[in-house]
């Protein structure tokens, strides 16, 4: 009988660029559990207990930690070494006074250090969406969390302002809605893949061409030094309305 599923294992070789690890020191490292952020664009729990906050020194040790739960994802305790963790996402650890944003650089995705009030709520931008059988729009976000709004007529813009590539603030862990960010120019934004990933400022322009697909469209950003850069609107995600409502790391 054929070999079924995928490999549990990964070799440190083929592990994402990003990740923090010795490529020939040993011949494997984790893989993350299949998740809400596919492999490339995860840090696995293990190892940022492990290799980014030194909070253990081997896998037993990193599972002796989550054991106790001590360590929070999105508000929710995680016992799991090989969950996926990624962009967006709020790691932390009242236990140490310590809270963590999953955020892009532009050698790919760390952690970066927020207040503790700032860790009570997270961004998640509005991949698709889909109209319910009784009318309710549902939201699918980026980090494959599905959000239910309750409306009477989703054919009504008024009541369905949500739009594709837009941004939502929820709270965690109880996901309810605080802040609705429309993808438009003006409007604070990281750029989130592609040559300038890391990078954020303010887009200037969205260039559209006809029969073309919105997230390929051409955006421009500029930042607070004045220098624009391009990408396209795929690589944008928009962080506030008129005031960036996250802490974002310096550019260099």
């Amino acid at each position: 009988m054929g070999k079924k599923g995928g490999r549990r294992h990964l070799k440190r070789k083929p592990a994402p660029a990003f990740w923090p690890i010795h490529r020939k020191e040993a011949v494997w490292t984790v893989k993350p559990n299949a998740g809400r952020h596919p492999i490339e664009r995860s840090l696995p729990l293990a190892l940022v207990l492990r290799e980014m906050l030194g909070l253990a020194r081997t896998l037993g040790e990193v599972k002796a930690v989550l054991s106790h739960g001590n360590i929070m994802v999105d508000g929710n305790v995680e016992k799991e070494e090989l969950f996926p963790t990624g962009l967006m996402d709020v790691i932390s650890i009242p236990g140490l006074e310590q809270w963590y944003r999953v955020l892009p650089t532009e050698k790919g995705l760390t952690l970066h250090s927020v207040a503790k009030d700032e860790a009570g709520f997270k961004l998640g931008r509005v991949e698709d969406k889909t109209v319910l059988k009784k009318g309710n729009v549902q939201l699918n976000l980026h980090d494959g969390r599905n959000i239910v709004i309750e409306v009477t007529d989703a054919n009504k813009p008024e009541e369905d302002v949500f739009n594709t590539l837009d941004t939502v603030k929820i709270s965690l862990p109880d996901q309810e809605i605080l802040s609705h960010f429309k993808l438009v120019e003006g409007a604070p934004a990281l750029i989130v893949g592609g040559k300038h990933i890391g990078k954020h400022g303010k887009i200037i322009a969205v260039e559209r061409r006809e029969f073309q697909k919105r997230k390929n469209a051409l955006a421009t950003i500029e930042d607070e030094r004045g220098s624009r850069f391009q990408t396209t609107v795929e690589y944008v995600f928009v962080v506030g309305d008129n005031k960036t409502h996250i802490s974002l790391p310096e550019v260099a």
